[in-house]
């Protein structure tokens, strides 16, 4: 597992998460500049999901079910970043294209 999948299987599926979790994508686009494009594009995905339900009643079961889903985007996003370049941009264009909800 990688940094951001254990961090995030000790986390809780609420709106603050998102907040952390765009925050240390964003601090890791600053300091791994090979993977600058992955960071920044988990980060502009919780940042759809958070201006989506920012101050807005969200139910429980999409909570839930968008934390799993960005928990498996960022696991195969982690288990890319040492396959060969094809592999980590097919991995790159899923997450630019993923939506948690």
């Amino acid at each position: 597992m990688g940094e951001l999948s254990t961090w995030l299987s000790g986390q809780h599926p609420g709106l603050h998460t998102y907040k952390a979790f765009r925050t240390k994508t964003l601090q890791l686009s600053a300091s791994d500049s090979e993977h600058r494009a992955l960071y920044q594009l988990l980060a502009a995905m919780a940042d759809r999901y958070i201006e989506s339900f920012d101050e807005a009643p969200l139910p429980v079961d999409t909570a839930e079910r968008a934390y799993r889903k960005l928990r498996d985007i960022v696991a195969e996003a982690e288990n890319s970043k040492q396959a060969p370049a094809p592999q980590q941009i097919q991995a790159l264009n899923r997450v630019a294209s993923a939506e948690l909800f």
